[in-house]
């Protein structure tokens, strides 16, 4: 080595090439013989790579997550606004309903009170009908009652009178000593049926009744067909 710098330092420049040729071969030499790594380069590229992979799936993954999680914060919106817009739309439909409740309850009432009020005025109406024709039938029965009171009067009055005349009559035969006629007007037709009677069953007493006033009497009181007969 001093020997190889001893012979570089007292080198003169047309002599350098010379020098440096066997340097040049040994260097040559010695890249020949060293041997390169190869798994160096492809070992960072594949880490290299991987790395690259996993920040594209880690961004991949991050940016799936976030869809997600905006799809779910999307959807559970959208269900909130659903339901309540269902909880609105239930709530105006039973407002409605109870609206239209109460107009069919005010009506029902106003209809009830009409026909009530109908029926009191017909029920008033009849009353004074009732009470009207009542009356007339209380005044007709006074009536019929004034005039049967008279008309019993009347035929008292004249029940009396014919008394009265049935009984100076009587006191005018009484003084006279003769009988009234009606009476043996009376008596004579029905002797006179008696005695057709007598002669169509007894023959033979016909004249014993004609003389006899007695018999005559008799068979007025008698019929002819009573055992009454057999003693004359």
């Amino acid at each position: 080595m001093t020997t190889e710098k001893a012979a570089v330092e007292g080198a003169t420049p047309e002599s350098a090439p010379l020098l440096l040729e066997p340097v040049l071969k040994d260097v040559e030499e010695a890249k020949a013989t060293i041997v390169p790594a190869p798994e160096e380069r492809p070992k960072f590229s594949k880490l290299l790579a991987d790395a690259q992979n996993h920040e594209e799936l880690s961004a991949d993954s991050r940016s799936t997550d976030r869809g997600a999680i905006l799809a779910r914060a999307l959807t559970e919106k959208r269900l909130s606004l659903i339901k309540a817009w269902e909880e609105n739309e239930k709530v105006e439909s039973e407002n409605k309903a109870v609206k239209k409740i109460a107009e069919i309850v005010a009506w029902e009432n106003s209809k009830k009170a009409e026909v009530e009020a109908k029926q009191k005025k017909k029920e008033e109406k009849l009353e004074k009908k009732k009470a009207e024709y009542a009356e007339r039938m209380k005044n007709k029965i006074a009536s019929i009652r004034k005039e049967a009171e008279a008309k019993k009067v009347i035929t008292e009055a004249k029940q009396g009178k014919e008394v009265m005349k049935v009984e100076e009559k009587a006191a005018k035969y009484r003084s006279t000593g003769l009988a009234p006629r009606k009476i043996w007007g009376f008596l004579g037709r029905c002797s006179f049926y008696w005695f057709i009677l007598l002669i169509a069953q007894r023959p033979c007493y016909a004249m014993n009744v004609l003389g006899s006033r007695k018999l005559h009497v008799a068979f007025i009181l008698h019929p002819p067909s009573s055992i009454f007969w057999l003693q004359f």
